[in-house]
């Protein structure tokens, strides 16, 4: 199995910055796209940024020129740059994995338990 761990949330005041991570341990055989995952009190969960295992990266339009999703293939951590905040950034923050657990097992997906991620205004 694999375990993603978040840290980083906290509570910032509008137009701050944080910096979230995302570290995956456990049986890990592979890991494939990884991603940043957010939802706020009677919302739905949406996408927020997302990376490819060779970077490619794609953003949700309200976060573009804000957040900046980065990778560390050798730690196996997935980071979340978070400028300009504002208080509808307000959201717990999931990190996603698409993993491998072992050779010749299927891919699955793996959440973290979530980080939250407040901004006051």
């Amino acid at each position: 199995q694999v375990q993603l761990v978040e840290s980083g949330g906290g509570l910032v005041q509008a137009g701050g910055s944080l910096r979230l991570s995302c570290a995956a341990s456990g049986s890990i055989f592979s890991i494939y796209a990884m991603g940043w995952y957010r939802q706020a009190p009677g919302k739905q969960r949406e996408l927020v940024a997302h990376i490819t295992s060779s970077g490619i990266t794609n953003y949700a339009d309200s976060v573009k020129g804000r957040f900046t999703i980065s990778r560390d293939n050798a730690k196996n951590t997935v980071y979340l740059q978070m400028n300009s905040l504002k208080p509808e950034d307000t959201a717990v923050f999931y990190c996603n994995a698409a993993a491998r657990s072992d050779y010749g097992s299927p891919i699955d997906s793996y959440w973290g338990q979530g980080t939250q991620v407040t901004v006051s205004s």
